[in-house]
């Protein structure tokens, strides 16, 4: 019986070390975040803005995002915060959603403008060829985990 009481507790500890493991590396890994200069700089000259909102159904307690995106046809600059997690992808999306079902019935419709590995500021290039008119909304998402972090409508 003590063996299957050690078994068991070593088994429930490498668990949560693994789970620590998986959320922990993104933080300690993500290259630093620009400065609010540069942030700002680049959310100057922008087209279209929209906020993200901690309140929308899909986000909750690890899954989340506050502040405000900007789009200009070059570059996406988001001034705010993400809570931190792997694999994160932005998305342009064609109409608003705002949770898990959502987003996978339009995401074939999306486009992917690149990876998220800064959780406090961030400025993504958008490539050529790629309308922002032709979208509506800013999805952040965890492609590991086919999970919703936050979305903004711009449009």
């Amino acid at each position: 019986m003590r063996w299957i009481l050690r078994l068991l507790s070593h088994g429930i500890a490498l668990a949560i070390g693994f789970a620590l493991g998986i959320y922990m590396l993104p933080i300690l890994t993500a290259p630093d975040s620009p400065d609010a200069a540069a942030l700002t700089a680049s959310a100057e000259g922008a087209t279209y803005t929209g906020s993200f909102t901690r309140d929308l159904a899909g986000s909750d307690f690890l899954h989340w995002g506050t502040g405000s995106i900007s789009l200009s046809p070059q570059q996406i600059t988001h001034m705010g915060a993400l809570a931190p997690g792997p694999d994160y992808k932005l998305y342009l999306t064609p109409e608003f959603v705002e949770d898990e079902v959502g987003f996978e019935a339009i995401k074939a419709a999306s486009v992917r403008i690149g990876d998220v590995k800064m959780f406090d500021g961030l400025i993504l290039p958008i490539s050529e060829g790629i309308n922002i008119e032709d979208y509506t909304t800013v999805v952040i998402w965890c492609e590991t985990f086919a999970e919703f972090i936050t979305a903004a409508q711009y449009r």
